[in-house]
């Protein structure tokens, strides 16, 4: 692999991660302080907004995910299982814990010289 196609992996696997945690934030602080003001207090402005929010950047972050899984070349069923992860409250952050971990087993086995068995051993 060359350089420049591991640092656009790597600028994929960050803008990636980024949308994940805050979609993932956003979708949590929905569910935990959203819902429960929209149907205890009536106060429906918090789930409004985050709710809005939420879906523009859900949008945001399946794009991040296709690019990445384009260029490490994913099966569709990991980009499946990612755009299910962005609506499950804290899956976001398992799916992203082991997207990157992936991602980086990728990159240090097509890094590694021929050979060496140790690079794909990376967590």
């Amino acid at each position: 692999m060359d350089p420049q196609q591991h640092k656009a992996i790597s600028g994929a696997l960050l803008r990636y991660r980024i949308m994940a945690w805050v979609v993932g934030c956003l979708l949590v602080v929905l569910v935990c302080v959203g819902v429960p003001l929209e149907y205890i207090w009536g106060n429906g402005k918090v789930d409004a907004t985050l709710g809005v929010a939420h879906g523009w950047l859900y949008m945001v972050l399946l794009i991040t995910a296709y690019d990445l899984g384009r260029r490490v070349k994913w099966p569709w069923k990991n980009l499946l299982l990612i755009a299910l992860a962005g609506t499950v409250p804290f899956l976001s952050f398992v799916a992203e814990h082991y997207a990157t971990r992936d991602v980086r087993r990728r990159l240090a086995a097509e890094s590694a010289p021929i050979g060496t068995e140790d690079a794909a051993q990376v967590r």
